[in-house]
């Protein structure tokens, strides 16, 4: 077990505890993708009704982006999903890291969702897209695409912290802030 010295405490560093094993670690992540992702179709279906535009023809850009089946709406959702799965691990693997899982304050959770989320949107808004598939970014306004990353986030930390606490979970604030040095007694 891999531990790091925090302060005079110790704080556990791993992405799996005693009592969940590599696989519940990762079916965990992909939920939390396949919630986002869900999400993220229900947002740009909604869109597209309101818009007039064809929900099939944007999950179509996608397969053409990444050159799997061009044009196949099919193929676009099972390229979306399984992007957003394995999105959902990386989310996983930040709210174990930062210690904002299932316990404590639900604020934090939700902040950091949003803010990774975001990031993740400018990154392939702005970077990544532009490069592999310039048209793609056009398809949908800006402020559509960025609202259904955040639902994204929404979605996924809604459904981490509806998963059970595991047995005997210590982490109920952040890794940094339960190192602290706590007083026992008030200063003199």
């Amino acid at each position: 077990m891999s531990k790091r010295a925090f302060g005079r405490r110790k704080v556990d560093m791993n992405f799996q505890s005693e009592d969940t094993s590599a696989v519940d670690w990762l079916a965990r992540g992909v939920t939390l993708g396949l919630a986002g992702g869900l999400a993220e179709v229900l947002v740009v279906g909604v869109w597209s009704q309101v818009a007039g535009i064809d929900a099939a023809g944007v999950a179509g850009a996608i397969a053409t982006a990444v050159r799997v089946a061009p044009g196949s709406a099919a193929t676009g959702l099972a390229v979306h999903m399984a992007l957003s799965a394995i999105l959902g691990i990386a989310l996983l693997a930040g709210a174990r890291a930062s210690g904002l899982q299932r316990a404590g304050p639900a604020l934090p959770a939700y902040a950091m969702g949003l803010l990774a989320l975001g990031a993740t949107w400018s990154l392939n808004f702005f970077i990544v897209l532009p490069i592999i598939s310039p048209g793609f970014v056009h398809l949908l306004p800006y402020p559509v695409t960025l609202a259904s990353k955040l639902i994204f986030a929404i979605a996924a930390v809604a459904t981490l912290r509806a998963f059970p606490a595991a047995a005997g979970s210590r982490a109920t604030v952040p890794a940094a802030v339960a190192a602290w040095p706590r007083r026992t007694r008030p200063r003199a």
